[in-house]
């Protein structure tokens, strides 16, 4: 019996001027090993999104060092922002199109921040400069196990679905994002928060089926982790 099919939506990056697309490895081995799907790079490219939607049996929108223009919910960016507008343009429309078609989609990081912004939210550019908040950054200059570290708890929201596939109502995530959502789009779902408040999973209730956006970096030794196994787990499942 073949797999199911799982797109992985990428960055459009220039590395020494060659544009290239790319994305993280554990987001492939998460998809083959705890989803047990087949994953399929997906370019940053314009594709049509009709042939996109054949192809797939679902949609994952990973993380990546890029920002969601704030354009693209009405304001200006910050210096020194990293934009990968191409990604914009790709994904946020494949977004929508996903959701409508009812094929599974989980976003993680920067793929928790174009759903927002897809489905009419909005960003905060720099969480670490509001009030009473965390700074849900990444720590600089350290190995890259300190870096995905486990950084805050999260308190998730009971009845919801993070809570049923997971039977959890806290768990330990790491953190390395300094955008995060400010208004929270129509329609979307609270499954969880940081201690200061800031939202770090959604999920839409309803049809049209699993559809699962977290802020963390589930993917990250998914297999050493209760709560990301259960994401990966559902995630497969579904498809």
């Amino acid at each position: 019996m073949s797999r199911r099919v799982v797109g992985l939506v990428t960055d459009h990056r220039l590395i020494d001027d060659m544009p290239v697309h790319l994305a993280h490895d554990e987001y492939v081995t998460a998809i083959r090993d705890g989803a047990e799907a087949l994953p399929l790079l997906i370019p940053s490219a314009g594709l049509p999104i009709d042939d996109i939607l054949a192809a797939v049996d679902g949609l994952l929108f990973t993380g990546n060092a890029s920002n969601v223009a704030p354009s693209r919910y009405g304001m200006q960016a910050r210096p020194g922002t990293l934009l990968d507008e191409a990604r914009d343009g790709a994904a946020l429309p494949l977004l929508r199109a996903v959701i409508a078609a009812g094929k599974p989609v989980l976003a993680i990081c920067r793929g928790f921040q174009e759903l927002n912004v897809a489905l009419g939210g909005s960003l905060h550019q720099h969480v670490h400069e509001i009030p009473g908040r965390l700074d849900h950054r990444a720590p600089q200059g350290v190995p890259v196990d300190q870096e995905y570290a486990l950084a805050h708890d999260i308190a998730i929201t009971p009845g919801g679905f993070l809570a049923r596939i997971s039977g959890r109502t806290r768990a330990g995530v790491n953190s390395l994002h300094a955008q995060g959502i400010d208004h929270l789009a129509p329609g979307l779902f609270v499954e969880a928060r940081a201690p200061d408040g800031q939202i770090e999973a959604v999920s839409l209730p309803g049809p049209p089926g699993f559809l699962l956006g977290v802020q963390w970096h589930p993917e990250w030794r998914w297999a050493e982790d209760d709560l990301s196994r259960a994401i990966f787990r559902s995630f497969g499942a579904s498809l």
